[in-house]
């Protein structure tokens, strides 16, 4: 394709409205599609009017009934008897109109010899506003059953509440006692579990254990902290550091008698003490007598030599207290050591008896909160069984609940003539409902039809370029042909469109090199890409331009028709015999337009646009005509186009408005396009000028009269006023 200049495409672009698209698209359809409404409601209308033009004369009557919305009864446990409130009146409008209420009234009136059967009513309830008061209207054909229908409807329905009530009181002791019955049972069976724990576990023995076991427990662990603090101790201070300790704690602290556990356990509150501490006090003893005389032997050596009799004497005297100090020491220190194994021992009897009486600590917690939920739960079943009881008692649900609640305001009043004033309106219904009905239908056909109908379309489906809309016109019935463009033809739109078109040709390039060789195709049959190869072919000739014009559809040409020639030996005699091709042109009655007819039928025309002939030909003619337009088969119905396109140096693709499906166009352009065919653009053709999009030619016809034509309207535009205005006068 030729590459659009960036601004046409910023253009493009802004033009491109979804919602504008839509809007045309709608539009269109009802302007091609106006009747299908217009029958729609037309049949409607006289649906209408045949249904209702005798219309059956219609009675009226009314009553009005008061429906409290709440019975209060403030004996039943601080509350009271009441009906739901929630969407109370639409609740109690219903079950006016339900049919039970309808079989009682018809029963009541059947009883009577009033057979609504023969006499049918139409009861309508409604609800006055901010008030609970419920009017009934009722319809019929006959005033007296009417009239008697509202009556019996509003009795039967304060029956039926009666009844209602009546039924939900019964229920509500039948309930009650029901409910007593089974919280009885678990009373019993509550009661019987208390019993059953009491007979294996006994009470005054949890009520001790549970005031003395927790304190014992305590001391447990207070007693371990102790020994093993006393313990840290010993293996943390040096020999001499333990032994001044001991000699402070000596007399101060005296031993404590044990106590007995719970369980007839004894333990000590403190540490075992060895009952001899002679050891250790002889190392203290000896320590100090040791610290003595060295002390006198540093006073003696102040004021006596070292060899001094008593100088000597006393430093022996001091070796043999070392040696009895040493001795002692050793003493001391394995009495430390047992007394740290002792306390060892001890430590690992008391955890145990605290890892014991734990246990026993949680078994008591368990079996004192069983016995305590056993008699909560029997105690709050008592009081349930014991409230209830009272109710039952002391209460009757009946009481209270009367028929006061629902009451007759108004007596059904005496059946009136329905005015037949909205009579006029139901053909109109009718009319409307059709006419909804036509349009539904109507975009439901349009939803699954793509065939395109208007430029706006066509452009919101394709991006190829839309190179000219070419009008409708009306075609010969002899022929059923539209007549190719004359010189001097008169149809201004039609023949301004191939103008157009011929322009699109000429100045559409922008690299300059002109195409000359122009294949025209459409997707399906009947797009109107014969018609628009010969007018395209005979607009470019009366420019005086030489164009050759080749029928190349080789199996249903007609362009031998259009110009009234015989088909002659044509393209197929060229290509499959081997013809010169000049002596296959033929002269049109156009000066400088030249047809090579399609020649005779052949079903291998895709096997000849193949062959090497091909080329040769569309090059020699290219080189001795201005244009060679070339018309061919459609592409979805033969493969001749793809064979042939890629030798031409473009392609004009040919659409026909409300005809040619969207999906189909889709299809042939992805096949021209998959044998690398230059697609100049899209012809829109037939396109209704009434159509949205089509703004152009065809509006402004009347711009290419002549000076005499429009004279001579104007004359004949004069005589008829003056005809007009002489009948008037007359």
């Amino acid at each position: 394709m030729i590459d659009e200049n960036p601004q046409e495409q910023e253009g493009r672009s802004r033009r491109k409205n979804p919602l504008l698209t839509k809007l045309n698209h709608y539009l269109d359809l009802i302007t091609r599609k106006w009747w299908v409404p217009v029958v729609g409601s037309v049949v409607g209308v006289a649906a209408g009017i045949a249904v209702y033009q005798t219309p059956t004369p219609l009675f009226t009557s009314v009553g009005r009934m008061i429906v409290s919305l709440k019975v209060n009864n403030d004996k039943v446990g601080g509350g009271g008897y009441s009906e739901d409130l929630n969407n109370f009146l639409g609740t109690q409008a219903e079950l006016m109109v339900s049919d039970v209420v309808s079989n009682r009234a018809s029963f009541r009136m059947a009883a009577s010899g009033t057979n609504l059967q023969s006499k049918p009513v139409l009861l309508r309830v409604s609800v006055s506003p901010k008030t609970s008061i419920f009017i009934f209207r009722a319809y019929g054909i006959d005033p007296e059953a009417t009239q008697k229908f509202v009556q019996a409807s509003m009795e039967e329905y304060i029956n039926l509440k009666r009844e209602m009530r009546k039924q939900a009181s019964d229920n509500t002791v039948a309930d009650m006692i029901e409910e007593t019955q089974t919280l009885s049972r678990e009373l019993r069976a509550a009661q019987e579990e208390i019993v059953s724990f009491e007979s294996t576990n006994s009470l005054l023995w949890l009520q001790q254990q549970g005031n003395s076991v927790g304190s014992y427990v305590s001391s447990l662990n207070q007693k371990l902290e102790d020994m093993k603090s006393e313990h840290n101790l010993l293996n943390t201070l040096t020999l001499d550091q333990n032994l001044e300790r001991q000699a402070a704690t000596i007399g101060s602290t005296a031993p404590v008698a044990g106590t007995n556990s719970p369980a007839g356990s004894s333990i000590s509150n403190s540490p075992a003490q060895s009952s001899n501490d002679q050891p250790s006090q002889e190392y203290l003893k000896a320590k100090q007598q040791v610290m003595l005389q060295k002390a006198d032997l540093q006073d003696l050596s102040q004021f006596l030599r070292p060899k001094h009799p008593k100088v000597i004497a006393l430093k022996e005297e001091i070796v043999r207290a070392e040696r009895l100090l040493e001795m002692f020491r050793g003493e001391t220190a394995d009495q430390l050591e047992n007394k740290k194994v002792a306390l060892e021992a001890q430590i690992r009897n008391t955890e145990n008896d605290v890892k014991i009486w734990n246990v026993k600590v949680v078994e008591l917690s368990r079996k004192t909160a069983e016995y305590q939920r056993l008699k909560s739960s029997a105690q709050r079943i008592q009081s349930l069984y014991e409230q209830l009881l009272a109710s039952i008692q002391t209460i009757d649900v009946n009481k209270g609940i009367t028929g006061e609640s629902v009451s007759i305001a108004e007596n059904a009043t005496p059946a009136a003539l329905v005015p037949p004033s909205g009579e006029l309106q139901k053909p109109l219904t009718y009319g409307l409902g059709c006419l909804a009905l036509s349009l539904a239908i109507l975009l439901i056909i349009d939803r699954l039809d793509d065939r395109l109908n208007s430029l706006a379309e066509l452009q919101d489906v394709f991006s190829e370029e839309v190179l000219v809309q070419i009008p409708r016109e009306k075609v010969i019935e002899s022929t059923g042909e539209t007549p190719l463009i004359q010189l001097d033809d008169t149809r201004h739109g039609f023949m301004e469109a191939y103008r157009n078109l011929r322009s699109s040709l000429l100045y559409m390039s922008q690299t300059g090199i002109q195409p000359k060789t122009i294949l025209v195709t459409s997707s399906i049959p009947n797009e109107g890409k014969s018609l628009t190869s010969a007018n395209l072919a005979v607009i470019l000739a009366l420019t005086g331009s030489r164009v050759l014009l080749v029928d190349a559809d080789l199996r249903k040409g007609v362009q031998h028709k259009r110009f009234d020639l015989e088909p002659g030996a044509g393209l197929s005699g060229i290509l499959g015999k081997g013809l010169p091709w000049e002596e296959a042109v033929v002269a049109t009655k156009f000066p400088t337009l030249f047809l090579i007819p399609r020649g005779d039928t052949t079903q291998s025309s895709s096997e000849l646009f193949l062959s090497p002939a091909t080329p040769a030909f569309l090059k020699q003619a290219s080189a001795k005509y201005d244009y060679v337009i070339i018309d061919t088969a459609p592409v979805m119905a033969a493969d001749d186009v793809t064979s042939l396109a890629p030798h031409a140096d473009t392609t004009l693709f040919v659409l026909r408005a409300e005809q040619t499906s969207g999906r189909v166009a889709q299809a042939a352009l992805d096949m021209l396009y998959h044998r690398q065919v230059k697609v100049l653009g899209i012809v829109f053709n037939s396109v209704r000028p009434s159509s949205t999009g089509y703004y152009y030619y065809y509006n402004y016809k009347d711009y290419n009269l002549t000076d005499t034509t429009r004279s001579k309207g104007r004359k004949k535009g004069g005589a008829k006023k003056r005809e007009e205005s002489a009948k008037i006068e007359a």
